[in-house]
C-alpha cells in the first residue's frame, strides 16, 4: 500500500525534453519498504536492492569473504551450474549485477516486461540457493588473487592502502575489502555461505524500482524476490574517528612519478554543516579546473595533471580525502602547495565569486545524474539509506543555494585543519625528507627497536 504522499519532480532526461517522475513510497504485504517510479514508456524494469553491512561484516581473519562471495552469485544456483545459469539469464535478456562495498551489498537488475516473472524467479534462485561449486570458487578466487598481485605494482593502490590502514586501523575501513593473498587463499565454502547469510538480510534492505510496472505488481515482485531471505544478520560496528596524525608517510616504489593521497577527519551526512561542507569541497578540490587546488597545482605551477578532493562518508566514519600525481622531483613542492592552500582556506575562507561559481556548477549538474531508470533506482535507494525524504530530489538544490559565504567560511575554519593533514606518498619523491613524520614510519622504528607497543605482524 502507498504510505506517503507521491512526490512529483521535473528531471532533465536523456532527451532534451523534461520528464515528470513520481516517487511512490510503498510497503509490500510482506513488510518490505519500496520506492517506485512508474515509467511505462519502455517495456522494462530496473531494480536496485542494497543491504546495509557490506564488506565491513567480514569476520576477523576472513577479509575478502564478502568480495569473493559476491563474485560467485552468478556462478550457479539451484540445479544450474555456472554455464547453465548464464545461459538462462541471457535467454531472458536480463541483466544481474552483484557488488559489495564497505557498508553495503548491492543487487542491480534489468528485465523486460514480457520476461519479468521468469527473470525474477531466476534472480530469486541466485539470492536463496547459491551453489558455490568448487570449480567456480577456485576460478573466481584465482581472479581475485591475480587482482591482489597486480595491485602490488600500482603505486596509487599502495598509497591508498597505507593511508586508510593508518586512518582507520581498528575498523574494516582500514583494510582492503578484496582481502589479502593469505586471507583469500584460506577462505572455505563454509566461509562463503556464512558471508552470504550475514550480508543479505531483509531488515537492512532498501529497494528501488523504476519502469514498466504498477505499484501492486512491484509489491508482489519484491515479496517474491526476497521470500526465504533471512530477516536479520550480525550486529553492525560502531563509529570510529580518523586516527592518523598529521605528517608525511613514504611508500618506496620505483617510478618516475609519485602518487599522493592526503586528508584528515571529515564530516557526516547528518551534520548541520554538511551542505556548506560539500560546497566548500567543490571550491577546494571538486570537479572542474576552477578549484583552488587545480589552479595552484596545475595552472599556476604545472606540478600535476589533476588533483581532487572528496568527502568520504562511511556508515561509521568520515574523512576528507584528496589525491594527485607529480614527478618525483616536484612532489615535495606539490605537497607544500597543498598545505598552503589548506591553511589559506582555513584562515581566510573563500571569495563570493568562488561561492557563486561552485553553487552554479553543483545545481546545474545535479539533474544530469538522472540519466535513466538504473540511475534513478540507485539514487532512490541511496536516499532511503540516508533517511532522506522523497522530496529531497526537489529540495536538494535549494539547500545548496541557501549556503552563504559566512556558512562556507565558518565550515572552512572548522573542517580544514592543516596541522592534521596526513599524506601518504608512493614513489621516490624529492624534497620531503624533512617532513616525514608519518605513523607507519614510527611503527616500523618501534618494531626495529623492540618496543613492546609496536603492532603485531
Amino acid at each position: 500500500m502507498i504510505r506517503a504522499l507521491t512526490v512529483t519532480l521535473a528531471l532533465i532526461a536523456a532527451t532534451p525534453a523534461a520528464a515528470e517522475v513520481e516517487i511512490q513510497e510503498l510497503t509490500t504485504p510482506g513488510g518490505i519498504d519500496l520506492w517506485l517510479v512508474e515509467d511505462h514508456s519502455l517495456p522494462f524494469v530496473a531494480l536496485e536492492i542494497r543491504a546495509q553491512g557490506g564488506a565491513a561484516l567480514d569476520p576477523e581473519g576472513k577479509r575478502g569473504a564478502a568480495n569473493l562471495m559476491t563474485g560467485l552469485l552468478e556462478e550457479g544456483s539451484g540445479d544450474m551450474d555456472a554455464g547453465e545459469f548464464q545461459e538462462a539469464r541471457e535467454a531472458l535478456a536480463a541483466t544481474f549485477e552483484f557488488g559489495v562495498y564497505d557498508d553495503t551489498l548491492s543487487i542491480s537488475a534489468r528485465m523486460l516486461t514480457e520476461n519479468r516473472d521468469e527473470a525474477v524467479a531466476l534472480l530469486h534462485q541466485a539470492l536463496t540457493e547459491p551453489r558455490f561449486d568448487e570449480d567456480a570458487v577456485e576460478r573466481v578466487r584465482a581472479q581475485v588473487l591475480a587482482g591482489l598481485d597486480a595491485a602490488q605494482r600500482r603505486p596509487g593502490t599502495l598509497a591508498s592502502r597505507r593511508f586508510f590502514a593508518n586512518a582507520f586501523p581498528d575498523a574494516p575501513y582500514g583494510s582492503d575489502s578484496d582481502g589479502t593473498v593469505e586471507s583469500v587463499s584460506g577462505l572455505t565454502r563454509d566461509d562463503l555461505m556464512q558471508s552470504f547469510q550475514d550480508l543479505l538480510v531483509t531488515d537492512r534492505a532498501y529497494v528501488g524500482a523504476v519502469g514498466d510496472i504498477t505499484p501492486e505488481e512491484a509489491e508482489a515482485l519484491i515479496d517474491e524476490l526476497l521470500e526465504g531471505v533471512p530477516e536479520s544478520g550480525p550486529e553492525l560496528g560502531g563509529h570510529v574517528d580518523f586516527a592518523a596524525p598529521g605528517g608525511v608517510d613514504l611508500v618506496d616504489f620505483e617510478t618516475p612519478q609519485s602518487i599522493a593521497i592526503f586528508g584528515h577527519q571529515g564530516i557526516g551526512w547528518d551534520d548541520p554543516d554538511y551542505f556548506a561542507a560539500i560546497v566548500l569541497n567543490q571550491i577546494l578540490g571538486g570537479d572542474g579546473f576552477d578549484t583552488r587546488l587545480m589552479q595552484e597545482l596545475r595552472e599556476e605551477r604545472g606540478l600535476t595533471y589533476g588533483v581532487g578532493t572528496s568527502l568520504y562518508v562511511f556508515d561509521n566514519a568520515e574523512a576528507i580525502v584528496g589525491s594527485f600525481a607529480s614527478a618525483n622531483a616536484t612532489m615535495g613542492e606539490a605537497v607544500g602547495v597543498v598545505k598552503d592552500v589548506w591553511a589559506d582556506l582555513a584562515e581566510n575562507g573563500v571569495t563570493e565569486a568562488e561561492l557563486e561559481a561552485a553553487k552554479t556548477y553543483m545545481t546545474g549538474e545535479y539533474p544530469l545524474r538522472f540519466t535513466g531508470n538504473d540511475e534513478i533506482a540507485r539514487i532512490m535507494v541511496g536516499m532511503q539509506m540516508l533517511d532522506l525524504p522523497p522530496d529531497y530530489v526537489i529540495e536538494r538544490n535549494s539547500y545548496i543555494e541557501a549556503v552563504t559565504l559566512e556558512d562556507v567560511n565558518r565550515v572552512a575554519a572548522r573542517l580544514l585543519q592543516p596541522e592534521d593533514l596526513y599524506f601518504v606518498v608512493a614513489g621516490q619523491p624529492e624534497g620531503l625528507e624533512d617532513n616525514v613524520v608519518g605513523p607507519a614510519e614510527a611503527e616500523e622504528d618501534a618494531a626495529e627497536e623492540g618496543d613492546e607497543t609496536a603492532p603485531a605482524e
